[in-house]
């Protein structure tokens, strides 16, 4: 953002429960290009903000499939106002490929009269400026169906087609539970509908809880979609959701079986190395300026933890090894590309750590003599 330009947004609507919106740009990018947007190695750039679970799914499924070299990246900071998402990590806060300081360029590019939300995920082609599609359900479907020529050898397949049927049952049920069950906690207008979405979230991960008692991944042995989707909420449920969303019932930590799966899958090439707790905390706390009016974003909590031994493999499977889109098998991917990484203060156990912070402080000074 530029100093004139205001941080937050308002997101509820008092005396209403939350309803999103679901108005998307449902072309699609596929290889016989019906939509008028064919697959093409180098021509679409991934528009995604760490801060966003929507968005950080298409950054870890790019990133499984090996889609580095096809689809490059670009990443706009975690807070902006109502109007948009804007490029203000950039040098200039330009983005150095589309060469706009606002997402919403791109957005009125396509349509000059578009006044739908302005939302991450979005593949914008870069051979006109405008945006393809902001569908993110379909976004990283499609990356595994439509892009698949372009799968990095051991490219795990996420969406199984023996599954396909169980896959969408659960994948819904995640959705309308839990992805956006804790906005609906969050951005109630009413007690009621606050107390009606607390309950119907809590309900649902209790389920899923459950259902990982007996099994390492949610279809089984190796990871799919529907883990990716999965994860992106939970990896944010105790540092944004428990607090500022007012999911309190339990923190993620205290689920018998929850914990050590999303621990298992934060530990897994692909998924933890994209996410970036302080620009996660920054999003949530300071754009959501009526859930939040003071803008102050918490030093906590201490992400260590995110790096403790998980015991899933006691249940069997591996991440890999299973369903490949090209091979006999999947592998894990590589190292992330540069660039590309997120920085170290902002990774697992070194953001929001109240143990580093204190050291950067010596307090004993203050410390009165009966208590020394």
């Amino acid at each position: 953002m530029t100093g004139s330009e205001k941080i937050g947004a308002k997101f509820t609507d008092k005396g209403k429960p939350y309803n999103r919106d679901e108005s998307y740009i449902t072309t699609r990018i596929t290889r016989d290009g019906r939509d008028g947007f064919p697959v093409e190695p180098g021509r679409y750039r991934l528009i995604a903000a760490r801060a966003c679970p929507w968005a950080n799914r298409t950054i870890i499924v790019r990133r499984l499939l090996g889609l580095e070299d096809v689809i490059s990246l670009g990443m706009p900071g975690p807070t902006h106002d109502e109007r948009s998402w804007v490029f203000d990590l950039n040098e200039g806060g330009v983005d150095p490929v589309l060469g706009i300081h606002f997402l919403r360029d791109a957005y009125l590019k396509r349509d000059p009269e578009f006044s739908l939300g302005v939302t991450v995920p979005a593949v914008v082609d870069t051979t006109t400026g405008e945006v393809a599609t902001n569908d993110f359900a379909q976004i990283t479907l499609d990356f595994g169906s439509e892009w698949r020529e372009f799968h990095r050898p051991g490219a795990p397949d996420l969406y199984p087609a023996p599954l396909h049927e169980e896959m969408d049952q659960v994948m819904r049920y995640i959705y309308t539970e839990i992805n956006n069950g804790v906005y609906r906690c969050g951005f109630a207008g009413s007690q009621s509908a606050y107390t009606e979405a607390y309950l119907r979230l809590f309900s649902a991960l209790h389920v899923i809880d459950q259902h990982l008692s007996s099994r390492r991944y949610l279809m089984g042995e190796h990871i799919t979609e529907a883990d990716v989707r999965l994860f992106t909420t939970l990896v944010r449920f105790d540092a944004v959701y428990h607090s500022h969303f007012k999911t309190n019932e339990m923190k993620l930590n205290e689920f018998e079986h929850l914990w050590g799966y999303a621990r298992d899958l934060f530990q897994t090439p692909g998924f933890g190395d994209t996410v970036d707790f302080e620009q996660i905390k920054a999003h949530y706390y300071m754009v959501h300026e009526d859930v939040n009016p003071t803008q102050i974003m918490p030093c906590g909590p201490d992400t260590s933890n995110w790096l403790s031994e998980h015991g899933r493999e006691k249940l069997g499977g591996s991440p890999f090894g299973g369903p490949s889109t090209n091979a006999e098998s999947s592998t894990a991917p590589g190292p992330v590309r540069p660039g590309e990484e997120v920085p170290l203060a902002h990774r697992a156990g070194h953001s929001g750590n109240l143990a580093e912070l204190a050291a950067r402080e010596d307090f004993t000074s203050r410390i009165p003599e009966a208590l020394r």
